[in-house]
């Protein structure tokens, strides 16, 4: 049975963490304690800039600030927005592998998978991002879009509410509810020598390098390079995937000029990976199956390859006057051959699979440039911004969906049936050995902001607006002809306050707007073709933080309404009528909460409702796959009188969430338990780091998440338990 999987560690990697585990327990220097050692910090600037990275907060699992789009780095007291940092020590310590798991963490968040494949998406305030839209040093789609590995990047940012005016429209159409963004490595000030190898469930095998080094006169110089290789299975019976990253990053500064730049390779290759499940024909939601049933069917896979690298640099013009100017760029392919799951009978589990395979190349390219500043004028002080950024996205696309030749199985006994050549009776779309143009995506923007400082420093009035253009086209798969053409603009405001009560609290508050891409009128409306004007979303927002030193938090009260669409059955026109309406209450946590004992969590209270849909039966319904309660608390203790040891649980609750817009499909919410520990030790004068680490403690079967592409609430299995082994040797 497929629980057999569940911890089989590759032989090889085995005898190293035995190895290790032996010298750590016996070699550990006489002359020194283990509890005063500690990973090297990076504290070299990250993005080319003289703030550089934010600190570590108290217990170094976030950080003091991040980055607020073109404002730059901000400490959280003195930004009227709610953003978590999370720092690469957390994403180390809880071996986290990808953004949705070091996302995890996060009380605000929750992670989906995109529709028809392995996409990892994202639930910010009951709005979706996609992982197109995830950001690398402030610029979008230059990462992976399916899948990001964590040793790409130093920091996971997370910006909660609409950020047009900080970080221009994505062009994939998310970001209202939130934007991530994704810190890019860079050398130390201290030489870094890093070997981890891991091993866990189903026989996953990890080695991974961390190499830096900082040279020149004044250590000018700095070059940092990752490279790392998975393979294995999986706690789900039959997975397997492989994985290869190399990255190089290297950044030179002197006292006026700063300047960075990367160059990446993934490649991700999935086989018989569980599928999301489609139970849109059914009147209930069947019960989750054993968690290490796979019903993905053999020849099933989904492979990656992506190639991208930023160029960023900025000057000093004076002591008042900075200039920066970043390109970015990426070129990708992926080819896919699916067999999702659709039911049919809720009860015994009964459903089908049909074969869809799709071929996709993408060629991005993106800028942006700017000039910050800062003077007064009498008591007040201004730091003003103007920045201008373009974007262009060429994707070419091919598909051959084979949904009249289907395959019976079961939910609950799957069988196994390979994947059928493609019949002629498929619907195909150009040709999968080579994907012709079907989409050029083109955004340019011109934003200008200016920060004022009032009452002595105790106020901060931030003031700002960015106009956009969406110029998008979209070219027929079987002709080539272009199909359809938008190009609209639109002038996004943003106005935010921040309130100093004293150095402990801040009030904050602000309006900022969203925008997205205008829907498209179908063939059955009398306005067929005809596409609306951009979509804008409208949050306010208000808040406290407090900081201690060594604990504090954010909470937030937001509100954010976003313009839907509808077709009129009396008179067949379509047009943007009505809205969604999003309310709630964020609080996050983050510090020592005592000596020893570091806390990580929060809770977010949330009413995502449909209004105005043009339809009394979804009127003032839930929208698809948003809980109205989630939560997560993680605490981390070192263990008195072991030195080096540490002790971690986390616990993460998901409410009850609905499959369809009129909320008959209502999926049960879950609680999960995680635990893991951390030995950190020295052999022979270097750092040795033994993580282990057990995610779904209770192997708890469960519906992980609802939906994740707009419109559609498709159900994704929750992992069994899952065991990784990993050592970290310094050298």
């Amino acid at each position: 049975m497929a629980q057999s999987r569940n911890f089989q560690p590759a032989p090889v990697a085995s005898a190293v963490l035995l190895t290790l585990a032996s010298i750590a327990a016996h070699g550990q220097s006489s002359n020194d304690s283990a509890g005063t050692l500690a990973a090297v910090q990076v504290s070299a600037s990250a993005d080319a800039s003289a703030e550089g990275l934010s600190k570590p907060y108290a217990g170094g699992q976030v950080a003091r600030g991040g980055r607020a789009g073109i404002l730059g780095t901000k400490d959280n007291m003195d930004t009227p927005f709610s953003i978590t940092s999370y720092t690469n020590a957390l994403i180390q310590d809880r071996q986290a592998q990808s953004v949705g798991e070091v996302l995890q963490n996060d009380p605000t968040v929750r992670m989906a998978r995109g529709f028809g494949n392995f996409q990892e998406s994202y639930f910010i305030r009951g709005f979706l991002l996609s992982s197109d839209d995830v950001a690398y040093n402030g610029m979008y789609s230059l990462l992976p879009r399916q899948y990001i590995a964590t040793e790409l990047f130093e920091r996971v940012e997370v910006l909660r509410g609409a950020s047009t005016f900080l970080n221009g429209a994505n062009p994939g159409g998310g970001g209202i509810g939130g934007s991530i963004n994704l810190v890019p490595k860079r050398a130390p000030n201290e030489d870094l020598n890093r070997i981890t190898v891991g091993t866990g469930s189903g026989g996953a095998n990890t080695v991974s390098a961390d190499i830096a080094h900082r040279f020149g006169p004044d250590n000018a110089t700095g070059i940092r390079v990752n490279a790392a290789t998975r393979s294995g299975g999986t706690a789900v019976d039959k997975e397997d995937s492989k994985l290869g990253l190399l990255s190089a990053a290297v950044d030179w500064r002197s006292r006026d000029v700063r300047l960075s730049g990367d160059i990446g390779w993934q490649e991700n290759k999935l086989k018989e990976t569980r599928t999301n499940v489609d139970i849109s024909a059914l009147t209930s939601v069947p019960a989750a199956p054993d968690n290490a049933t796979n019903w993905a069917q053999p020849g099933a896979y989904s492979n990656e390859r992506d190639l991208f690298g930023t160029l960023r640099g900025e000057f000093d013009i004076n002591d008042h006057l900075t200039a920066w100017a970043a390109l970015g760029a990426r070129r990708s392919s992926e080819a896919n051959s699916l067999a999702n799951l659709v039911l049919s009978d809720a009860s015994t589990g009964a459903g089908s699979t049909y074969r869809f395979d799709n071929t996709r190349k993408d060629s991005v390219l993106t800028s942006e440039a700017g000039l910050r500043g800062k003077f007064q004028t009498g008591s007040v002080g201004h730091e003003w911004v103007v920045s201008a950024a373009s974007f262009r996205l060429e994707k070419k696309n091919a598909y051959a969906m084979d949904f009249g030749n289907q395959q019976s199985t079961n939910l609950y006994n799957p069988v196994a049936t390979p994947l059928p050549a493609i019949s002629a009776s498929a619907f195909t779309g150009n040709t999968l050995a080579s994907p012709a143009l079907t989409g050029r995506t083109g955004m340019t923007s011109l934003a200008l902001g200016d920060t004022l400082s009032l009452l002595g420093g105790s106020t901060l009035l931030t003031l700002g607006a960015r106009h956009q253009t969406l110029d998008i086209d979209n070219y027929d798969y079987g002709t080539g002809a272009l199909s359809s053409n938008y190009n609209k603009s639109r002038l996004s405001p943003m106005a935010g306050v921040v309130y100093k009560l004293n150095k402990q609290y801040s009030l904050y508050a602000n309006y900022v707007e969203g925008l997205t891409q205008g829907s498209t009128a179908p063939s059955t409306a009398v306005n067929k073709g005809d596409t609306l004007s951009p979509y804008v979303s409208k949050q306010k927002e208000v808040g406290l933080k407090w900081d201690s030193g060594r604990f504090g938090g954010t909470l937030a009260l937001f509100d954010t309404t976003r313009p839907r669409d509808f077709l009129n059955t009396s008179t067949n026109v379509f047009s943007a009528s009505g809205k969604d309406r999003h309310q709630g209450v964020e609080l996050t946590l983050q510090g020592v909460a005592t000596r020893g004992l570091r806390l990580l969590g929060g809770l977010t209270l949330l009413s995502a409702e449909q209004k105005s849909t043009g339809s009394a039966s979804t009127d003032g319904k839930q929208v698809i796959g948003v809980p109205k309660r989630q939560a997560n608390l993680g605490a981390e203790w070192d263990v008195p009188g072991v030195p080096g040891l540490a002790l971690d649980g986390r616990v993460v609750y998901t409410g009850a969430s609905y499959a369809d817009a009129v909320n008959t499909l209502k999926v049960s919410g879950w609680t999960r338990l995680d635990a893991g520990a951390r030995y950190l030790t020295e052999v022979q004068g270097k750092l040795v780091t033994l993580r282990l680490r057990v995610d779904n403690l209770a192997n708890k079967s469960y519906w992980a998440s609802v939906g994740g592409y707009s419109g559609y609430g498709y159900l994704v299995a929750g992992a069994p338990r899952s065991v990784n082994l990993s050592a970290s040797f310094d050298f």
